[in-house]
């Protein structure tokens, strides 16, 4: 009974230090991106996080010392282009939100195609195995909301980034990413809450596993 509590105890505290983390670095990429006078730790706020991704699929890479020795080199290019980079960094902060946003609209909407499961049918079919003809039906509805809201996601970051001042587009990409996709997952939980029935429906640290047995490349059942 201990070690249950301190595993869930542990687990509630890495989840806070993520959430933690994501708030600081929001702000901070705001702040970064919205100062009109830019400096190398500002380029750096943008930068790094890219620096850190390539870095762990690096170590994760077959070819780790090459992989990481790549890394390294493109870490010294960057860091001669520093004066570059203080110049254009709100370049990458852009590539960051509105690249990621079309990605993932693009990972959802391709699984809409003929043949294809739906990406939240995916998810379903971890938690509950064969799939309700309504809960079916729910999911593919879901695939699509999740890629209308991604694609408008990166395309609104796009004009405003194009059209806005600068601060106010920071505004949008980094304060109000996080509680708008919050809202969007809230927004769903009361629609399945609402139509369907309770057999079919799952909680949110069941959807939360989904996700990551998905993210590990667990295959769901078939359809």
């Amino acid at each position: 009974m201990k070690s249950g509590s301190t595993a869930t105890l542990l687990r509630s505290a890495r989840w806070a230090a993520v959430a933690a983390f994501c708030l600081a670095y929001s702000v901070l990429a705001h702040l970064a991106a919205a100062n009109p006078s830019p400096d190398l730790f500002d380029a750096a706020v943008a930068i790094v996080p890219l620096i850190a991704l390539a870095g762990v699929l690096a170590w994760r890479s077959p070819h780790r010392p090459w992989m990481l020795l790549l890394c390294l080199s493109g870490c010294a290019v960057l860091y001669g282009l520093s004066a570059w980079l203080v110049q254009h960094y709100n370049w990458v902060f852009l590539l960051q939100h509105a690249g990621i946003q079309a990605l993932l609209g693009l990972a959802f909407g391709r699984t809409l195609r003929p043949g294809q499961m739906p990406m939240v049918s995916r998810f379903a079919a971890i938690v509950h195995g064969s799939l309700s003809p309504a809960l079916r039906r729910y999911t593919r509805q879901v695939t699509w909301a999740w890629t209308l809201y991604f694609g408008a996601m990166s395309a609104l970051s796009l004009l405003l980034f194009w059209l806005a001042p600068v601060a106010v587009w920071s505004a949008f990409a980094n304060l109000l990413n996080l509680p708008l996709l919050i809202l969007m997952f809230a927004a769903e939980y009361v629609a399945r809450l609402c139509l369907l029935a309770p057999s079919d429906r799952a909680g949110p640290l069941e959807a939360i596993r989904a996700y990551r047995q998905a993210g590990a490349g667990m295959q769901p059942p078939a359809a």
